[in-house]
C-alpha cells in the first residue's frame, strides 16, 4: 500500500438491534422450555430473560407478566397451525387431501411434544394456577375448533359435505385424531407419532369422516 493511501473508515454508532419480533420469538422460546423444564409457578421472568440472552428491561418493554409469556407460548404453537390450514392454502387441493392436510396439521399440533408439555404443565398445576386452564382453552382449542368448524361449515355451503351440527362434527373429528395418540404420550405409555404416523392416521380418519359426511 502506498503511503498516501487512505485506510478505510471505521462504521462508528451503536450496534445494530435486534428486531422485537426476533427478540420476542427468542424469549418464547426460552419461556418454552423454562415452563417445560421447571413448570410454570417455578418459572421466573429473570431466569428466561437470562435463558434467552435477553436483559431483563427488554423483555418486561415486550412482554410485562407471565401470564402473558405463557399466552404467548401457547400462541405461536397455534399459529403455526392457522397458516396451515388458511383457506386459501387448503382451496389448492381435492376435498379428500384437503381434509387430510387438515388433520395432518392438527395432529402435528395436538401431538407434538411441546403440546402434550403444556398440556401435562397445565393439569399438574391446576390448582396453584387455574389461569393455565382458561389460557389454553382460549388459545388453542376454542381457536382450533373455530378454525375448523368454518372450514367445514364452508364446505358444506359450497354442497361437498352434509352434517346437521358443525362443533359437534368438529368435536368427533378432533377426537378421532388424536384422542388415544395424545393420551398415551401424556401418560408415558408411548412416546409422540413420527410424521409419517400422524399422516397414517390422518389418511384413516379423512376416509372414515368422508365416507359419513360426503354429500
Amino acid at each position: 500500500m502506498g503511503q498516501n493511501a487512505v485506510a478505510p473508515k471505521r462504521c462508528r454508532g451503536r450496534p445494530q438491534i435486534r428486531p422485537d419480533d426476533e427478540t420476542l420469538h427468542l424469549l418464547v422460546e426460552a419461556a418454552a422450555a423454562e415452563f417445560r423444564d421447571k413448570g410454570y409457578a417455578a418459572t421466573t421472568m429473570g431466569n428466561v430473560a437470562q435463558r434467552a440472552g435477553i436483559s431483563t428491561k427488554t423483555m418486561y418493554r415486550l412482554i410485562p407478566a407471565k401470564a402473558d409469556l405463557f399466552q404467548k407460548v401457547i400462541a405461536d404453537r397455534t399459529g403455526r397451525f392457522m397458516l396451515k390450514v388458511d383457506p386459501s392454502e387448503l382451496d389448492r387441493y381435492e376435498l379428500a387431501d384437503a381434509v387430510e392436510h387438515f388433520l395432518v396439521a392438527f395432529g402435528a399440533l395436538a401431538l407434538d411434544s411441546e403440546t402434550i408439555a403444556m398440556l401435562r404443565l397445565v393439569i399438574s398445576e391446576r390448582d396453584r394456577c387455574p389461569e393455565l386452564a382458561a389460557t389454553f382453552n382460549d388459545v388453542a382449542v376454542a381457536q382450533t375448533t373455530k378454525a375448523m368448524t368454518q372450514w367445514l361449515e364452508r364446505q358444506r355451503d359450497r354442497g361437498l359435505l352434509k352434517f346437521d351440527d358443525p362443533v359437534a362434527t368438529v368435536s368427533a373429528l378432533r377426537g378421532m385424531m388424536v384422542m388415544d395418540l395424545q393420551r398415551t404420550a401424556m401418560i408415558g405409555l408411548s412416546p409422540p407419532p413420527s410424521p409419517e404416523e400422524i399422516k397414517s392416521r390422518a389418511r384413516i380418519c379423512a376416509k372414515l369422516f368422508l365416507d359419513g359426511c360426503r354429500a
